[in-house]
């Protein structure tokens, strides 16, 4: 399996568009994690931590405004691009104020709301994202894709960096196996919990003593000094 680029979580209560925007973001490398209601998809955005929300403005119960206005009162300012069929000002400015990064509307070029999602991924990452992590004995370069523990090079799998990548770009924070199959694998599937624990697995043999990577028990991994 090559690298994903990261979970995206779209919410849109109409099944057809939905399934079109999933396709074309699995299409551009992206895992998709679909919700039609405002309601699971405030819980799913907890469990998840996606890298971005695609979120129809139109939805049932809670709708697309008020979702955002939730996430944003409890802290998470996960990158959101709304979607609409309201093509309407005031509607685009409401959207915005509220804590939306981008404003699309139906009908939409699905390339372009994957243009429209790689554009705020890179303004809110891109610059900002270093290229080499250090923690404890383990350095790793993501412009090389070379990883050392103790000054020895390490071979790993794709996958491996990215999840070593994922644990030592934020030290201290507790991922979740949900967390890490979104961010790492891109996707939410609850029943591969062991994928994660095998290549956490992987990587500690691999880096042998050197290795950061903590087991929270009951919850998941951390990555700190030795």
């Amino acid at each position: 399996m090559s690298e994903a680029r990261g979970l995206v979580m779209v919410v849109e209560d109409e099944p057809h568009i939905a399934e079109l925007e999933r396709d074309y973001l699995r299409a551009a490398g992206y895992g998709v994690h679909v919700e039609s209601d405002g309601r699971a998809a405030l819980d799913a955005v907890g469990r998840l931590s996606p890298v971005l929300i695609v979120l129809d403005v139109g939805l049932p119960g809670i709708d697309g405004v008020e979702l955002c206005r939730r996430l944003r009162a409890r802290d998470d300012w996960t990158p959101l691009v709304f979607v609409t069929a309201r093509d309407d000002e005031v509607d685009r400015v409401l959207g915005l104020e509220v804590g939306g990064d981008d404003y699309i509307t139906k009908p939409f070029s699905p390339r372009e709301l994957v243009a429209r999602v790689g554009s705020v991924l890179r303004r809110h990452h891109g610059p900002s994202t270093p290229s080499t992590l250090s923690l404890g004995g383990v350095r790793l370069d993501r412009d090389s894709r070379r990883v050392e523990a103790d000054g020895r090079p390490v071979e790993l799998t794709p996958t491996e960096f990215g999840l070593l990548a994922e644990l030592i770009g934020h030290p201290g924070r507790v991922f979740t196996r949900p967390q890490l199959l979104a961010s790492v694998w891109g996707q939410a599937d609850y029943g591969q919990h062991r994928t994660v624990d095998v290549h956490v697995a992987q990587l500690r043999a691999k880096l042998g003593p050197a290795c950061p990577i903590r087991t929270v028990h009951g919850i998941g991994y951390r990555a700190d000094e030795r």
